[in-house]
């Protein structure tokens, strides 16, 4: 009987699997495909944006956007802002769009926008890393960039790399503070 059993756990377990692969294949295509999707709705309204302002003027774009739009003005934002940050949506492949907004520096809506939900505000060194990450983004065109820029861009860079590496460095935590020797960065 034990024998019987464990064919059927078996034979579950395997039809589990198959399953589990079958929806994970399933939604990393739709990933791709929502992402692909916003990345061109940005495109588009980029260009409709532009468009708006030359025969309407600058204060008519968020009055059209509002009437033609059926997403949020901030939804609109971020589709352009990633349609700007990224130059081919398979850059992004595998990721969800608040994966991407967040790899990118977009911030987003909350998912419960009608809920009042406290934040605590981040330590002063989350906020400044995330605005040095913020302004690294063009850091994303440096793959296309000539070797004379990239070389340019890392010499930049060098100083704020040579100071920040020394944090990193053994015996470096034993000059902070108890508090700071208790969270290494």
């Amino acid at each position: 009987m034990k024998a019987a059993e464990s064919l059927g756990a078996a034979a579950e377990i395997n039809r589990l699997h198959v399953e589990a692969s079958r929806l994970a294949a399933e939604s990393e295509f739709s990933l791709r495909k929502a992402l692909a999707a916003a990345w061109q709705a940005g495109r588009l309204l980029l260009d409709e944006k532009k468009r708006v302002r030359k025969t309407m003027g600058g204060g008519a774009w968020l009055l059209w956007l509002r009437k033609n739009f059926k997403g949020t003005p901030r939804t609109a934002q971020n589709y352009m802002r990633l349609a700007e940050s990224v130059t081919d949506a398979a850059f992004l492949q595998g990721m969800s769009l608040r994966q991407t907004y967040l790899r990118l520096g977009i911030s987003t809506e909350p998912k419960t926008a009608r809920k009042t939900v406290s934040v605590q505000e981040l330590p002063l060194h989350v906020r400044l890393a995330n605005r040095l990450l913020a302004s690294l983004k063009p850091a994303n065109d440096l793959l296309r960039a000539s070797p004379a820029e990239r070389t340019a861009y890392c010499q930049d860079l060098r100083a704020l790399y040579e100071r920040l590496r020394r944090l990193f460095e053994p015996g470096v935590l034993e000059n902070f503070p108890d508090s700071a020797r208790s969270n290494p960065p």
